[in-house]
Protein backbone atom coordinates (compact mmCIF):
# COMPACT_ATOMS: atom_id res chain seq x y z
CA UNK A 1 0.00 0.00 0.00
CA UNK A 2 1.29 3.48 -0.90
CA UNK A 3 0.55 6.59 1.16
CA UNK A 4 0.99 10.12 -0.12
CA UNK A 5 1.87 13.01 2.15
CA UNK A 6 2.62 16.64 1.50
CA UNK A 7 5.80 17.99 3.03
CA UNK A 8 6.98 21.57 3.38
CA UNK A 9 10.75 22.03 3.41
CA UNK A 10 12.99 25.01 4.03
CA UNK A 11 16.78 25.28 4.42
CA UNK A 12 18.92 27.81 6.27
CA UNK A 13 20.99 30.11 4.00
CA UNK A 14 24.16 28.12 4.75
CA UNK A 15 22.39 24.83 3.96
CA UNK A 16 23.28 23.25 7.31
CA UNK A 17 19.79 23.19 8.88
CA UNK A 18 16.66 21.96 7.08
CA UNK A 19 13.13 21.96 8.49
CA UNK A 20 10.34 19.61 7.37
CA UNK A 21 6.67 20.20 8.25
CA UNK A 22 3.71 18.09 7.19
CA UNK A 23 1.39 21.11 7.10
CA UNK A 24 1.37 24.82 7.77
CA UNK A 25 -2.23 25.25 8.92
CA UNK A 26 -2.90 24.20 12.50
CA UNK A 27 -6.51 24.05 13.63
CA UNK A 28 -7.76 25.64 16.82
CA UNK A 29 -10.68 23.56 18.12
CA UNK A 30 -11.36 26.15 20.88
CA UNK A 31 -10.73 23.44 23.49
CA UNK A 32 -7.21 22.81 22.13
CA UNK A 33 -4.85 23.44 19.22
CA UNK A 34 -3.27 20.81 16.98
CA UNK A 35 0.38 20.17 17.87
CA UNK A 36 3.08 21.43 15.51
CA UNK A 37 5.16 18.38 14.62
CA UNK A 38 8.10 18.16 12.24
CA UNK A 39 11.69 17.08 11.72
CA UNK A 40 14.99 18.99 11.59
CA UNK A 41 17.85 17.65 9.44
CA UNK A 42 21.27 18.80 10.67
CA UNK A 43 24.78 18.79 9.27
CA UNK A 44 26.74 16.89 11.92
CA UNK A 45 30.13 18.46 11.09
CA UNK A 46 28.82 22.01 11.19
CA UNK A 47 27.04 21.45 14.49
CA UNK A 48 30.05 19.98 16.27
CA UNK A 49 29.87 21.57 19.72
CA UNK A 50 26.83 23.70 18.89
CA UNK A 51 23.23 23.41 20.05
CA UNK A 52 20.02 23.77 18.04
CA UNK A 53 16.86 25.34 19.43
CA UNK A 54 13.31 25.51 18.18
CA UNK A 55 10.69 28.19 18.85
CA UNK A 56 7.18 29.09 17.80
CA UNK A 57 7.03 32.86 17.47
CA UNK A 58 3.82 34.91 17.30
CA UNK A 59 4.54 38.29 15.73
CA UNK A 60 1.79 40.81 16.49
CA UNK A 61 2.15 44.05 14.52
CA UNK A 62 -0.41 46.68 15.57
CA UNK A 63 1.04 49.78 13.88
CA UNK A 64 2.66 50.79 10.60
CA UNK A 65 6.40 50.40 10.16
CA UNK A 66 6.75 53.90 8.70
CA UNK A 67 5.39 55.34 11.96
CA UNK A 68 8.15 53.74 14.04
CA UNK A 69 10.35 56.72 14.84
CA UNK A 70 12.59 57.63 17.80
CA UNK A 71 12.63 54.10 19.20
CA UNK A 72 8.86 53.62 19.01
CA UNK A 73 7.95 50.02 18.17
CA UNK A 74 4.52 48.76 17.10
CA UNK A 75 5.33 45.06 17.16
CA UNK A 76 5.30 42.43 19.89
CA UNK A 77 6.94 39.01 19.51
CA UNK A 78 5.59 36.27 21.77
CA UNK A 79 7.35 32.92 22.18
CA UNK A 80 4.72 30.23 22.68
CA UNK A 81 7.22 27.36 22.50
CA UNK A 82 10.95 27.17 23.19
CA UNK A 83 13.01 24.00 23.53
CA UNK A 84 16.36 22.45 22.70
CA UNK A 85 16.21 20.05 19.76
CA UNK A 86 19.90 19.06 19.51
CA UNK A 87 21.42 17.53 21.51
CA UNK A 88 18.05 16.08 22.47
CA UNK A 89 17.22 16.69 26.12
CA UNK A 90 14.51 14.01 26.14
CA UNK A 91 13.58 11.01 24.07
CA UNK A 92 10.41 11.52 22.10
CA UNK A 93 8.66 8.16 22.05
CA UNK A 94 5.36 9.39 20.62
CA UNK A 95 6.44 10.10 17.06
CA UNK A 96 3.85 10.73 14.37
CA UNK A 97 3.84 8.64 11.20
CA UNK A 98 5.20 11.62 9.31
CA UNK A 99 8.12 11.96 11.70
CA UNK A 100 8.86 8.21 11.65
CA UNK A 101 9.03 8.06 7.86
CA UNK A 102 11.08 11.22 7.53
CA UNK A 103 13.62 10.01 10.12
CA UNK A 104 13.81 6.62 8.41
CA UNK A 105 14.56 8.30 5.08
CA UNK A 106 16.81 11.14 6.25
CA UNK A 107 18.95 9.12 8.66
CA UNK A 108 20.46 9.61 12.10
CA UNK A 109 20.97 13.36 11.68
CA UNK A 110 17.20 13.96 11.58
CA UNK A 111 15.64 14.99 14.89
CA UNK A 112 11.90 15.33 15.63
CA UNK A 113 10.23 18.23 17.40
CA UNK A 114 6.72 18.85 18.68
CA UNK A 115 5.42 22.23 19.84
CA UNK A 116 2.08 22.95 21.48
CA UNK A 117 0.22 26.26 21.20
CA UNK A 118 -2.00 27.39 24.10
CA UNK A 119 -5.71 27.94 23.51
CA UNK A 120 -5.17 31.62 24.36
CA UNK A 121 -2.91 32.10 21.32
CA UNK A 122 -4.53 34.54 18.84
CA UNK A 123 -5.60 33.47 15.36
CA UNK A 124 -3.67 34.36 12.21
CA UNK A 125 -5.20 37.60 10.89
CA UNK A 126 -3.89 40.35 8.60
CA UNK A 127 -5.29 43.87 8.30
CA UNK A 128 -5.46 44.97 4.68
CA UNK A 129 -2.99 47.83 4.08
CA UNK A 130 -3.85 50.95 2.14
CA UNK A 131 -2.44 51.74 -1.28
CA UNK A 132 0.01 54.23 0.25
CA UNK A 133 1.16 51.94 3.09
CA UNK A 134 4.62 50.37 2.93
CA UNK A 135 6.32 47.69 4.97
CA UNK A 136 4.84 44.72 6.78
CA UNK A 137 1.05 44.87 7.18
CA UNK A 138 -0.54 44.91 10.61
CA UNK A 139 -1.79 41.62 11.98
CA UNK A 140 -0.87 38.38 13.74
CA UNK A 141 1.65 36.05 12.08
CA UNK A 142 3.27 32.81 13.25
CA UNK A 143 6.48 31.12 12.24
CA UNK A 144 8.54 28.15 13.39
CA UNK A 145 12.11 29.28 14.04
CA UNK A 146 15.01 26.82 14.18
CA UNK A 147 18.52 28.15 14.87
CA UNK A 148 21.91 27.16 16.26
CA UNK A 149 23.47 28.90 19.23
CA UNK A 150 24.90 28.53 22.70
CA UNK A 151 21.52 29.11 24.39
CA UNK A 152 17.91 29.80 23.47
CA UNK A 153 18.44 33.47 24.32
CA UNK A 154 21.34 33.90 21.88
CA UNK A 155 20.84 36.34 19.07
CA UNK A 156 20.41 34.04 16.10
CA UNK A 157 22.49 34.52 12.97
CA UNK A 158 20.59 34.71 9.70
CA UNK A 159 22.83 32.20 7.92
CA UNK A 160 22.11 29.49 10.49
CA UNK A 161 18.41 30.23 11.05
CA UNK A 162 15.28 28.81 9.44
CA UNK A 163 11.94 30.63 9.85
CA UNK A 164 8.96 28.90 8.22
CA UNK A 165 5.58 30.64 8.34
CA UNK A 166 2.56 28.77 9.70
CA UNK A 167 -1.03 29.70 10.52
CA UNK A 168 -3.41 29.12 13.43
CA UNK A 169 -6.89 28.78 11.98
CA UNK A 170 -10.42 27.85 12.98
CA UNK A 171 -13.16 26.03 11.10
CA UNK A 172 -16.90 26.39 11.44
CA UNK A 173 -18.49 24.35 14.26
CA UNK A 174 -20.55 21.32 13.29
CA UNK A 175 -23.62 22.58 15.15
CA UNK A 176 -25.38 25.81 14.27
CA UNK A 177 -26.71 28.20 16.88
CA UNK A 178 -30.21 29.59 17.14
CA UNK A 179 -31.67 31.45 14.18
CA UNK A 180 -30.94 35.18 14.72
CA UNK A 181 -34.04 37.36 15.09
CA UNK A 182 -34.73 40.74 16.64
CA UNK A 183 -37.56 43.26 16.88
CA UNK A 184 -36.99 46.97 17.53
CA UNK A 185 -39.55 49.71 17.94
CA UNK A 186 -39.49 53.50 17.89
CA UNK A 187 -42.05 55.97 19.13
CA UNK A 188 -42.08 59.67 18.38
CA UNK A 189 -42.47 62.66 20.63
CA UNK A 190 -45.80 64.44 20.18
CA UNK A 191 -46.87 61.77 17.70
CA UNK A 192 -49.10 58.72 18.33
CA UNK A 193 -48.17 55.10 17.57
CA UNK A 194 -44.81 53.49 16.92
CA UNK A 195 -42.75 52.04 14.10
CA UNK A 196 -41.76 48.36 14.37
CA UNK A 197 -38.89 46.65 12.54
CA UNK A 198 -38.36 42.88 12.63
CA UNK A 199 -35.18 41.40 11.15
CA UNK A 200 -34.46 37.67 10.79
CA UNK A 201 -31.59 35.77 9.20
CA UNK A 202 -32.25 32.38 7.64
CA UNK A 203 -29.48 30.82 9.80
CA UNK A 204 -26.73 31.74 12.25
CA UNK A 205 -23.68 30.21 10.51
CA UNK A 206 -22.59 31.14 7.00
CA UNK A 207 -19.64 29.98 4.94
CA UNK A 208 -17.44 32.32 2.92
CA UNK A 209 -18.89 33.25 -0.52
CA UNK A 210 -22.39 32.32 0.66
CA UNK A 211 -25.32 34.72 0.29
CA UNK A 212 -26.96 35.99 3.47
CA UNK A 213 -30.74 36.26 3.31
CA UNK A 214 -31.97 39.17 5.44
CA UNK A 215 -35.73 38.95 6.07
CA UNK A 216 -37.20 42.37 6.87
CA UNK A 217 -40.71 43.07 8.14
CA UNK A 218 -41.85 46.67 8.73
CA UNK A 219 -45.08 47.46 10.60
CA UNK A 220 -45.87 51.16 10.57
CA UNK A 221 -48.31 52.05 13.37
CA UNK A 222 -47.10 55.66 13.42
CA UNK A 223 -47.93 58.63 11.23
CA UNK A 224 -44.41 58.73 9.74
CA UNK A 225 -43.19 57.56 6.33
CA UNK A 226 -40.42 54.99 5.77
CA UNK A 227 -38.66 56.42 2.73
CA UNK A 228 -35.92 53.83 2.10
CA UNK A 229 -34.19 50.76 3.53
CA UNK A 230 -30.50 50.00 3.84
CA UNK A 231 -29.04 46.60 4.81
CA UNK A 232 -25.33 46.02 5.38
CA UNK A 233 -22.83 43.48 6.68
CA UNK A 234 -20.37 45.01 9.13
CA UNK A 235 -17.07 43.47 10.15
CA UNK A 236 -16.03 44.24 13.72
CA UNK A 237 -12.31 44.27 14.58
CA UNK A 238 -11.10 44.41 18.18
CA UNK A 239 -7.35 45.01 18.62
CA UNK A 240 -6.56 44.08 22.21
CA UNK A 241 -3.50 46.32 22.57
CA UNK A 242 -5.52 49.53 22.49
CA UNK A 243 -8.15 50.60 24.98
CA UNK A 244 -10.28 51.96 22.13
CA UNK A 245 -9.10 49.53 19.48
CA UNK A 246 -12.55 48.57 18.22
CA UNK A 247 -13.80 49.63 14.81
CA UNK A 248 -16.28 48.51 12.19
CA UNK A 249 -16.12 48.33 8.43
CA UNK A 250 -18.98 47.73 6.01
CA UNK A 251 -18.06 44.81 3.74
CA UNK A 252 -21.40 44.42 1.89
CA UNK A 253 -24.44 46.67 1.57
CA UNK A 254 -27.61 47.30 -0.38
CA UNK A 255 -29.92 50.30 -0.35
CA UNK A 256 -33.41 50.14 -1.81
CA UNK A 257 -36.58 52.19 -2.00
CA UNK A 258 -38.62 49.34 -3.51
CA UNK A 259 -41.97 49.15 -1.71
CA UNK A 260 -41.38 52.58 -0.18
CA UNK A 261 -42.63 54.84 1.12
CA UNK A 262 -44.28 52.66 3.76
CA UNK A 263 -47.40 54.65 4.60
CA UNK A 264 -48.88 55.03 8.11
CA UNK A 265 -50.97 51.97 8.99
CA UNK A 266 -49.33 49.75 6.37
CA UNK A 267 -46.62 47.07 6.45
CA UNK A 268 -43.89 45.74 4.20
CA UNK A 269 -42.09 42.39 4.05
CA UNK A 270 -39.06 41.79 1.84
CA UNK A 271 -35.83 39.78 1.63
CA UNK A 272 -32.47 41.39 0.86
CA UNK A 273 -29.48 39.23 -0.12
CA UNK A 274 -25.98 40.28 0.89
CA UNK A 275 -22.68 38.61 0.01
CA UNK A 276 -19.53 39.81 1.83
CA UNK A 277 -16.44 39.09 -0.28
CA UNK A 278 -12.86 40.31 -0.44
CA UNK A 279 -13.16 41.06 -4.17
CA UNK A 280 -15.60 43.90 -3.43
CA UNK A 281 -13.33 45.31 -0.68
CA UNK A 282 -9.91 45.22 -2.36
CA UNK A 283 -9.27 48.92 -1.73
CA UNK A 284 -10.61 49.12 1.83
CA UNK A 285 -7.82 49.84 4.29
CA UNK A 286 -8.12 48.08 7.65
CA UNK A 287 -10.34 45.20 6.52
CA UNK A 288 -9.41 42.04 8.46
CA UNK A 289 -8.28 39.11 6.30
CA UNK A 290 -7.41 35.54 7.14
CA UNK A 291 -3.67 35.13 7.74
CA UNK A 292 -1.83 34.70 4.46
CA UNK A 293 1.08 32.49 3.43
CA UNK A 294 3.17 33.25 0.37
CA UNK A 295 1.84 31.94 -2.95
CA UNK A 296 -1.69 31.66 -1.51
CA UNK A 297 -4.79 33.78 -1.93
CA UNK A 298 -6.88 34.77 1.07
CA UNK A 299 -10.36 36.02 1.96
CA UNK A 300 -12.18 38.07 4.56
CA UNK A 301 -11.22 37.03 8.08
CA UNK A 302 -13.37 34.37 9.70
CA UNK A 303 -15.26 34.98 12.91
CA UNK A 304 -13.07 34.45 15.96
CA UNK A 305 -14.43 31.76 18.27
CA UNK A 306 -13.33 32.18 21.90
CA UNK A 307 -13.65 29.89 24.92
CA UNK A 308 -16.67 30.95 26.94
CA UNK A 309 -14.49 31.67 29.99
CA UNK A 310 -11.99 33.75 27.99
CA UNK A 311 -13.03 37.35 28.61
CA UNK A 312 -9.61 38.94 28.03
CA UNK A 313 -8.61 37.81 24.54
CA UNK A 314 -5.26 38.76 23.04
CA UNK A 315 -4.50 39.72 19.45
CA UNK A 316 -7.24 40.56 16.95
CA UNK A 317 -10.82 39.40 17.43
CA UNK A 318 -13.16 39.49 14.42
CA UNK A 319 -16.96 39.46 14.48
CA UNK A 320 -19.79 40.10 11.99
CA UNK A 321 -23.23 41.68 12.22
CA UNK A 322 -26.06 42.45 9.84
CA UNK A 323 -27.42 45.96 10.31
CA UNK A 324 -30.71 47.20 8.83
CA UNK A 325 -31.61 50.90 8.84
CA UNK A 326 -34.92 52.56 8.01
CA UNK A 327 -34.68 56.17 6.85
CA UNK A 328 -37.64 58.31 7.92
CA UNK A 329 -36.56 61.71 6.73
CA UNK A 330 -34.52 64.58 8.14
CA UNK A 331 -36.88 65.39 11.03
CA UNK A 332 -37.91 61.85 12.04
CA UNK A 333 -34.46 60.25 12.05
CA UNK A 334 -33.73 56.55 11.61
CA UNK A 335 -34.56 53.15 13.08
CA UNK A 336 -31.83 50.47 13.12
CA UNK A 337 -31.57 46.81 14.11
CA UNK A 338 -28.48 44.60 14.37
CA UNK A 339 -28.01 40.83 14.34
CA UNK A 340 -24.70 39.00 14.94
CA UNK A 341 -23.82 35.96 12.85
CA UNK A 342 -20.83 33.67 12.24
CA UNK A 343 -18.83 33.66 8.99
CA UNK A 344 -16.28 30.84 8.63
CA UNK A 345 -14.87 28.13 6.38
CA UNK A 346 -16.46 24.68 6.64
CA UNK A 347 -14.29 21.99 8.13
CA UNK A 348 -12.66 19.99 5.30
CA UNK A 349 -13.58 16.33 5.09
CA UNK A 350 -11.23 13.35 5.11
CA UNK A 351 -7.46 13.64 5.15
CA UNK A 352 -7.51 17.22 3.83
CA UNK A 353 -8.38 18.42 7.35
CA UNK A 354 -4.76 18.06 8.39
CA UNK A 355 -3.04 18.88 5.10
CA UNK A 356 -2.33 22.26 3.56
CA UNK A 357 -3.93 23.19 0.26
CA UNK A 358 -1.01 25.05 -1.28
CA UNK A 359 1.04 23.32 -3.99
CA UNK A 360 3.58 26.08 -4.47
CA UNK A 361 6.07 24.64 -2.02
CA UNK A 362 4.96 21.05 -1.59
CA UNK A 363 6.65 17.76 -2.24
CA UNK A 364 5.12 14.28 -2.16
CA UNK A 365 6.69 11.26 -0.53
CA UNK A 366 5.64 7.64 -0.29
CA UNK A 367 5.68 5.23 2.62
CA UNK A 368 9.23 4.02 2.09
CA UNK A 369 10.94 6.99 0.44
CA UNK A 370 11.11 10.74 0.45
CA UNK A 371 12.04 12.63 -2.70
CA UNK A 372 13.28 15.99 -1.45
CA UNK A 373 14.12 18.75 -3.94
CA UNK A 374 17.10 20.93 -3.18
CA UNK A 375 15.06 23.97 -2.17
CA UNK A 376 11.39 24.81 -1.97
CA UNK A 377 10.56 28.51 -1.54
CA UNK A 378 8.47 29.51 1.43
Amino acid sequence: MVFNFKVFKKCSPNGKITVYLGKRDFVDHVSGVEPIDGVVLLDSEYLNGRKVYGQVVCSFRYGREEDEVMGLNFQKDLFFANEQIYPATKKDENLTKLQERLIKKLGSNAFPFTFQLPTTAPGSITLQPGAEDAGQPCGVNYYVKIFSGESDTDRSHKRSTVALGIRKIQYAPSKMGRQPCTVVRKDFMLSPGELELEVTLDKQLYHHDEKIAVNICIRNHSNKLVKKIKAMVQQGVDISVFQNGQFRSTVAEMETAEGCPVQPGSSLSKVIFLKPTLSSNKDRRGIALDGQLKHESTNLASTTLLPSQDTDAFGIVVSYTVKVKLYLGALSGELAAELPFVLMHPKPTGKSVCRADSTADVETFHQESVDCPETIPE
